[in-house]
């Protein structure tokens, strides 16, 4: 994980419940930076799918608002 932007998929801070929604972006990351020549497109892919983790976490966390006692 050599490129900066990786600090911020580490999931390890998070609770189980949020860990098991940010791993695979993180995973597909690693992935990326392992496989995708580094470059402008490949730090605007790791950038956008940041974003991507971001908006599915807001999403599970909104959409269980209601449940937050009751992790699935």
């Amino acid at each position: 994980m050599s490129h900066t932007i990786m600090m911020y998929f580490n999931y390890d801070h998070l609770p189980p419940h949020l860990q098991r929604i940010s791993k695979p972006y993180c995973e597909l990351a690693q992935w990326i930076c392992a496989n995708v020549p580094n470059g402008s497109e490949r730090a605007v892919s790791l950038r956008k799918i940041l974003e991507a983790k971001d908006a599915g976490v807001r999403a599970y966390v909104s959409g269980n608002a209601g449940n937050m006692g009751s992790h699935k």
